[in-house]
């Protein structure tokens, strides 16, 4: 099997239990939106989720990506795997404790005074993740994607089935006349069984990846550790600032917009239920980085290696170009599965946030390099750029513009920091992208999507023509993008190298 057939496989394969998790999830927005009626109640779940992808940074300090250096070699794999395993060992039951000691403040701090139970669970999730993470890694190291897929599928299906459980089920059964219900079930804490269902759903995956803790040899090198240190640290800033980036818009949201706290609640599960509409973006992009980082480091002395990488992000932009255009035709079908309650505009915020995250998925790209030459110093330069852009902008423009002032930070972000990687990867460990096709991908489906709301907005078009139209504009592309790399692209992912 050629390479990146290879690559390709094992990205469908990462790529469907991605797409099948953030489908289930992007399932859950429909589903949240209608049984969560207050917007303000959909706006507390992702601003605590918000605090949790930061914590979980700390938590697991970027052993995951030090093991994928140090590990990437098979005789080396099982001594990275024990040092990195050990550490975390160590720190995740501390920080575990100390969160739930002081449970009662950071409820405080972060304006939940009434619900310490959410920073006790999330204390337990938190750490059960990050005892996951590592495991994880290793079975994507060890070429095992179908375990993966299983642990992954897993997981989601006990998520969604207690969220049904609780959410409708205990209703359910209360009107059967199963009295016990009621001393699980509250009709007025619907939030609480969201995180109860993560709870779980954590736990369970916890179990099932047993047998690769458990198989963790008393085994720790210490000078082995100080080089993953080493290479990590930096990595640790700039997993913050990643976070920044992603999710503290909906607490900085709830901090900064002009209305009282429970508005602000309201505006922010309007942002969130919209923002995860472009869902199929973020799912592309997400499975792309599950399979193409170990793929980086298992091939890093390849003759062909920059050339390959540069094939890589070049195949990456032109599906990310069709993501963007096919789902902005067709916006209008996605958004008939929100709740009557968040169809308020936040709309406006989707063709943004998907330019964004095909830039982040550039950024990946272009990123690689400062972790194949040991120089993620360099990362974290980027990354402080970055989250200095995303403070600034959001700061600034919230309160003037409210949420879609958060969209746009998030594209000048990610914009940026693609820019900067690429242009210091041309300085520091040269790869060969082709620059100009990738921008004409981009182009194009830009151009392709201004070419729909530019009749549909001045020719009449009736209603129920609108998908037509964008039909015929969705082939017309597909058959420019494909006349355009059918000797270039497209031939080199058929037949590998």
């Amino acid at each position: 099997m050629s390479i990146l057939k290879k690559l390709a496989g094992e990205t469908v394969i990462y790529g469907f239990s991605n797409i099948a998790s953030r489908l289930i999830n992007f399932l859950l927005v429909p589903y949240y939106t209608r049984v969560l009626v207050d917007t303000g109640d959909y706006g507390i779940v992702n601003v605590m989720y918000g605090y949790v992808g930061l914590l979980l940074v700390f938590f697991t300090y970027r052993m995951e990506t030090g093991f994928f250096r140090f590990g990437s070699k098979k005789e080396e794999r099982e001594k990275a795997y024990s040092t990195v395993m050990t550490s975390l060992f160590t720190t995740t039951p501390i920080l575990v404790t100390l969160l739930i000691l002081f449970s009662s403040p950071i409820a405080s701090w972060i304006n939940y005074p009434d619900h310490v139970r959410y920073v006790i669970w999330f204390a337990l999730i938190i750490g059960m993740d990050a005892l996951t993470r590592v495991p994880l890694a290793k079975i994507r190291l060890d070429s095992r994607p179908y375990r993966f897929l299983l642990i992954q599928m897993t997981n989601i299906f006990v998520n969604v089935g207690a969220n049904l459980f609780f959410i409708n089920g205990c209703p359910w059964l209360l009107e059967q006349g199963h009295d016990w219900v009621s001393h699980i079930y509250n009709p007025d804490k619907l939030v609480d069984y969201v995180f109860i269902s993560n709870l779980i759903a954590s736990a369970v995956m916890l179990i099932m990846l047993l047998p690769e803790i458990t198989s963790v040899k008393r085994m720790f090198d210490w000078n082995l550790y100080r080089k993953i240190w080493n290479y990590v640290w930096p990595l640790v800033f700039v997993g913050i600032a990643a976070i920044i980036n992603e999710t503290l818009d909906r607490p900085l949201l709830e901090w900064l917009l002009d209305g009282t706290q429970e508005e602000n609640q309201k505006t922010v599960g309007i942002y969130s239920a919209n923002y995860k509409l472009a869902m199929l973006m973020t799912i592309i992009t997400q499975g792309f980085n599950y399979a193409a980082e170990p793929f980086f480091f298992k091939n890093v002395d390849r003759e062909d290696m920059k050339s390959l990488y540069g094939t890589v992000g070049q195949a990456f932009a032109f599906i990310g170009s069709f993501a963007f255009l096919g789902i902005m035709l067709y916006l209008d079908l996605a958004l008939g599965i929100l709740g009557e309650n968040y169809k308020q505009g936040g709309q406006d915020i989707i063709p943004i946030i998907l330019m964004a995250n095909l830039c982040l998925g550039l950024y990946y790209n272009f990123s690689i390099w400062f972790k194949l030459s040991d120089k993620t110093i360099m990362g974290l330069y980027i990354a402080i750029i970055g989250a200095g852009i995303t403070l600034g902008m959001n700061f600034t423009l919230i309160p003037q513009i409210g949420y879609i002032a958060a969209a746009w930070a998030t594209l000048v972000c990610y914009s940026v920091m693609a820019i900067l990687a690429y242009l210091l990867g041309r300085k520091y460990y040269p790869i060969h992208y082709p620059i100009g096709r990738i921008l004409t991908y981009i182009v194009l489906a830009l151009g392709a999507y201004s070419i729909s709301s530019y009749i549909n907005s001045n020719f009449g078009i009736p209603e129920n023509m609108t998908l037509a139209v964008n039909t015929v504009i969705l082939i017309v592309f597909t058959g420019s993008m494909y006349l355009m790399e059918k000797d270039n692209l497209i031939r080199k992912i058929l037949k590998g190298r």
